[in-house]
Formats: C-alpha cells, structure tokens, sequence
C-alpha cells in the first residue's frame, strides 16, 4: 500500500508519466500476442495434421466433412483417438494438478504449464480424429495460461492488471484461432472481463488482432466458410430484417436450451474411471451415425457449412437431412461432453444455428423469394449462438467474421441477435422461477 492507502500498482505511478505502463500494454498487445498468435496458428496446423494422420484428409471450405473417407476409418480414428485421449485425461485429472477454466484461472487460479499444455493438444486431437465437440476452448486455454506467465514475467503485482492480461491473451487465442479479432475483443469484454474501458478496450482489440495476424500467417488466410450460396446480393432485403425477429424468438429458446444442456453435461462429467469407457462409448456412437451422416464428425463445421450451401430449389431433398443433421449433432455433442471429453460449444452452436435458419428459411423463401436461406441460416447462426453465448457482440462479430458476409448484413444479423439475447434471458429468467417454485421453501 502506498502513503495514502491505495494498492501498489506495475506502473501507477504518475511520476513515471505514464511511459513505463504505456510500455506494458504495447508489451501486451505486441508481444504476448504474437506469442498467442503463433500458438494458436501452430494448434491450427496440428489440427489439419491430425485430421490426415487419422482420416487421410483435411476439412476446408469445399470439403469440411469426410464424405470419401471409408466407413470403416471414420469409426476407427474417432473410437482411436477417444480410447487415447480417455486414458491421458484420466491420468490428468486422478494423478496431477487439475486445470482450470480459463475463468477460473482469470479470477487467479494457476494454469500449470505441462498439465495445460497436455491438456491443450488433447482437446485439438479428439477434435482432428472426429468428436463431435468444438476446439476453441484449447486456444483459449493456452492463452491464458501464457498471459499469466507474461504477468509474471513483467511483475504485474495489480490484481485488475494480471486479470486484463490473462483475459485479452485468452481471446487473443480465439481470435487467432479462426482469424477473428472482433469476435476475440467482445470475448473478452463480455465474457471474461464485463468491463469496458480504454485501456481494456485498447489492449483487447490490439492483441486480438496482432494474434489473428500471426496466426493467419502460419495457418493462411480465408474465409472458415463458404457462401457461394448467398448469390450476388450484398444488401439484405427488409424481409430479411423481418425474418431476424422471428429467427431470433425461436434461436432464443433453443439458445437458452442449447446452454442448459451443455452446463449440465459439463456438471456430470465422470469423476474418475467412468471416462476410460464412456467418452469411448460417446465415441463408438458419434462413429456409427458418421456412416450416414459424416457431417456430424468434427467440431461442426461441416454441418454448418451445409447449411450455408443449401439451396430453396433442393429444399425437398435437404430438409430431412438437415433435420438428422440438428438432432444428431446436439445429441453427440451434448453425449460427448457427458463422456468427459473437454472442448468448447462456439462451433457446435453455429452449426446448430445455421441448420435452424435454414430450416425456417425454405419456408421463408415462399414467402419472400428475393432472400437466400443461405442468409437465414447466418442469422440463426448468429442468433443462436448469442443466446448460447450470452454474449451477443462476440457472437455477431465471430460469425460474421467466419463467414466474411457483407457489411451490410450486420443489420439483419444485429436484429436476430438483440431479439434472442433478448428472449433467452426472459426464458431463463422464466425458467429459474419455475427451479425455485419447484425445490420449494427453504427450511
């Protein structure tokens, strides 16, 4: 404590002018995000090398799912990687020190380092050998755990300090993940850090974009999916506005549902043994449906990118896949959670978005044949995803970002997410009255 009472901080000093913790953020912004950055692009080519390794071949726009991969091979590398992945996590989480969540170790709570970074690449490898489960937590994950070293290493002894550093330098991982600085800044400040001011705001956007930049540079460039679908249009039409508010009231309740289930799967995870034959069983499951559906393999991708391509003119062939697709892929993601495997829901929730606008959207398109559903299905996936989230800015941004859409569909995407932010948080409200009615009084 200083003369007056207040916290010791790095640099708060104002006979230091202000340069010494100007120094910092620029050590922030620069520095630890290109280190972020060049982790998670390094995570991004561990992806595609798993992906060839275990199933001879690598997910991209134009072929996001194993469609001409054997059978046989899909259920062998994701029972395969399952079995692997099951027993070092068992050994993870019964023998060492457990790794927190990227909140937890934000609020202060130590990431070790080789436990973190098992842990890491574990999440990428289930994910490239087929799981049904998102690997945006894995950047996340080592991210923070370098921002705390970065903390460490420049003396950070401000607890709101060494909280803004982990938090940026966690979205910076998923920011440099997918190529998303947007997205990877309101992460951050929605979800981690619920505060916004210049400085958190400068530091957020700054490294999120520097980690984006690196890791494009190791990764490539592109857009993560294609909307060949979308036509020539670049103005979304009225209708299409229209559209977002009634996709935005039922992509709030299914959100909100989507949240539900992935928190108590998350909450019931095996303790111990239970992981070595569940999360293989999980796995068996998500294999035998890839027989038909292979689509429901990986981190969702596929299933979002086939909504995204879908037609009104093929509406009669792709409605009841599209319908399997949604059921299959909220089931095995939920189960393979359940299991005990470890992963993020970002992409599992845009899948599932995406195949719910593009359901409503070929009904839509009678009614409107001047929109796509390929645009409804990325307001649902926005939607969605933001009523998942609970983060509607980093969802709007993340999958306009992916996308690479058109500026001008900022409008319908913002309308759908604002009415299901809007209504997830009025249905949850709702649904924890009826918790608390139901557990009754308090003795």
């Amino acid at each position: 404590m200083d003369c007056h009472g207040k916290p010791e901080t790095l640099v708060r000093d104002k006979n230091d002018s202000g340069w010494k913790r100007w120094g910092v953020i620029a050590a922030v912004i620069f520095l630890l995000g290109g280190v972020v950055g060049v982790s998670s692009g390094l995570l991004g080519l561990m992806l595609s090398g798993v992906e060839r390794l275990m199933l001879g071949y690598v997910e991209n726009p134009q072929d996001p799912s194993p469609y001409k991969v054997a059978a046989w091979r899909r259920i062998a590398s994701i029972v395969g990687g399952s079995v692997f992945a099951a027993v070092v996590w068992w050994l993870l989480r019964t023998k060492t020190t457990k790794v927190p969540s990227v909140k937890i170790a934000v609020a202060g709570e130590r990431m070790p380092v080789w436990q973190t970074t098992v842990h890491v690449l574990l999440q990428i490898f289930i994910v490239g050998s087929g799981s049904s489960i998102g690997r945006e937590v894995a950047p996340r994950e080592f991210g923070a755990m370098l921002g705390q070293r970065f903390s460490q290493l420049f003396r950070l002894n401000d607890e709101k300090d060494r909280r803004t550093v982990v938090a940026v330098a966690a979205a910076a991982g998923l920011a440099g993940v997918y190529n998303a600085p947007l997205a990877g800044t309101f992460f951050a400040l929605e979800i981690l850090l619920a505060d916004i001011s210049m400085e958190t705001v400068t530091m957020a956007l700054g490294t999120s974009a520097v980690s984006a930049y690196i890791a494009s540079m190791i990764r490539g460039r592109g857009t993560f999916y294609g909307m060949a679908a979308m036509g020539n249009s670049a103005i979304p039409t009225l209708s299409l506005t229209l559209f977002a508010i009634l996709a935005g009231i039922i992509c709030g309740v299914s959100g909100a549902l989507f949240r539900k289930g992935s928190q108590w799967a998350e909450g019931n995870k095996p303790k111990g043994a239970g992981i070595l034959w569940m999360m293989p069983l999980a796995a068996l499951a998500t294999g035998v449906v890839a027989i038909w559906l292979p689509q429901v393999m990986g981190n969702g991708r596929s299933v979002a990118q086939y909504a995204f391509s879908s037609t009104a003119r093929e509406a009669h062939a792709l409605v009841p896949v599209l319908l399997a697709l949604l059921v299959a892929k909220v089931v095995l993601t939920l189960g393979t959670i359940r299991s005990g495997a470890s992963g993020g829901v970002l992409q599992p929730g845009i899948s599932i978005g995406a195949t719910v606008g593009a359901l409503l959207g070929f009904a839509w398109v009678i009614v409107s044949p001047g929109d796509t559903v390929t645009a409804c299905a990325l307001v649902g996936a926005s939607a969605l995803l933001a009523a998942s989230q609970q983060a509607p800015l980093m969802a709007m941004c993340l999958v306009m970002e992916l996308t690479g859409a058109p500026m001008a569909f900022f409008v319908p995407v913002g309308v759908g997410v604002a009415v299901s932010a809007l209504v997830s948080r009025g249905f949850n409200v709702l649904v924890s009255r009826s918790e608390r009615k139901s557990a009754g009084p308090v003795v």
